[in-house]
């Protein structure tokens, strides 16, 4: 979540290595049963999670290189690392947390995906956080992992209970490819969110988000949103409300890490907003972390934003 990234609440100790309910199974034979697969391990932990302290859930989710943005203190890179920062969060030292997935994107060769959904804090004396994740998942020897993470507040009140399709590659190959071609696709998603971050120099974060974006694309919509915003068009219209038509406060690369599935339809971008003027009195205004899940339909199509 871009401009709307919320500092990432905290969690302790290193959980149970795997989750026998996440086990992963039999490589499935269509796109949809990879999805559904992904959502599956998504539940798997959930439910294991709910029994255990909200670090031991949490923590459970994570392959060893995960990284996740920390508002003020750029990101937690790492398994031990994402920990100490969840653990910096004392209701989160002190819960146990549910969460349910509510959306599924997946890869053309299976091996990459994201979920995103709502989740609880139930804290001491009765008291709730109420929260919402993105989580951007690697399938493995080990079963399916988090590679990186992000979640933050949302408002309490009504959500659309309708489940929504979960969103299936177009007609790209599910061919491993080379590292060299991996390396391609890496660079295309890294020109894709250079681009988009020029677009919005020129012609504003209202009408960039909306080029950038599809009719699919989800924002976790910030704090004040009791769910999440749907489409290029709503997305923009938060991001760039108050902006000027032209031009933009803020600028942004993917300059921390960028992984892209082998077959090279759906990919992950990771980096910094700048604020392109300091604060009234001088300063330097400090850089939001961010992370951006990325999707092209077929490979004669651009990238476009599919979830942040």
């Amino acid at each position: 979540m871009r401009l709307f990234s919320l500092t990432l609440l905290a969690v302790v100790v290193v959980l149970v290595a795997a989750t026998p309910k996440c086990a992963l199974a039999a490589a499935p034979a269509n796109p949809q049963q990879r999805a559904d697969e992904l959502l599956a391990a998504d539940r798997g932990f959930a439910e294991a999670g709910a029994k255990a302290d909200a670090i031991s859930g949490l923590s459970s989710l994570f392959a060893n290189d995960v990284i996740m943005p920390v508002r003020g203190k750029g990101f937690a890179k790492g398994k031990a690392e994402v920990i100490e920062a969840l653990k910096a969060n004392p209701d989160t030292s002190n819960a146990r947390v549910q969460w349910t997935p509510a959306g599924v994107g997946i890869s053309a060769d299976g091996k990459q995906g994201f979920t995103y959904g709502l989740m609880t804090e139930n804290l001491k004396d009765n008291k709730q956080n109420l929260l919402k994740y993105l989580a951007y998942w690697r399938r493995d020897k080990a079963g399916w992992r988090v590679i990186a993470y992000n979640r933050g507040r949302r408002a309490q009140g009504p959500i659309a209970s309708a489940p929504r399709s979960a969103l299936l590659p177009g007609p790209m190959s599910s061919t491993a490819q080379t590292a060299a071609g991996n390396a391609d696709h890496q660079q295309t998603v890294a020109q894709a969110e250079q681009a988009f971050s020029d677009a919005a120099q020129k012609i504003g974060l209202t009408a960039a988000f909306a080029e950038f974006g599809t009719a699919d694309s989800m924002n976790l919509g910030g704090g004040g949103k009791t769910g999440f915003v749907f489409g290029a068009e709503a997305i923009s219209t938060l991001v760039g409300g108050g902006e000027p038509e032209r031009g933009s406060s803020v600028s942004w690369a993917a300059d921390e890490r960028v992984v892209v599935a082998d077959s090279g339809d759906l990919g992950l971008s990771v980096g910094y907003i700048r604020f392109n003027e300091r604060a009234a009195d001088g300063s330097e205004r400090q850089p939001i972390p961010f992370f951006t899940v990325w999707r092209r339909a077929s490979a004669d199509q651009p990238w476009r934003y599919v979830a942040e």
